[in-house]
């Protein structure tokens, strides 16, 4: 069941990066720069930690 709950996780977070880089290059762009850049910031940050939340509590035999 935990394994389900991380992959959840999982693609939750990578669903947000894939939206947040989305709407920062497609929408946000055309009204603040510096928001969108911050919001790709923000993007850039969300893949390590689902791939460490989607990992955390794996045996490492």
């Amino acid at each position: 069941m935990a394994k389900y709950n991380n992959r959840k996780v999982y693609f939750w977070l990578m669903g947000s990066c894939l939206t947040l880089i989305g709407l920062a290059w497609f929408v946000v762009r055309l009204f603040s720069i510096p928001a969108a850049i911050g919001m790709s910031a923000v993007a850039a940050v969300l893949p390590p930690i689902a791939v460490i939340m989607a990992n955390w509590g794996q045996d490492q035999r």
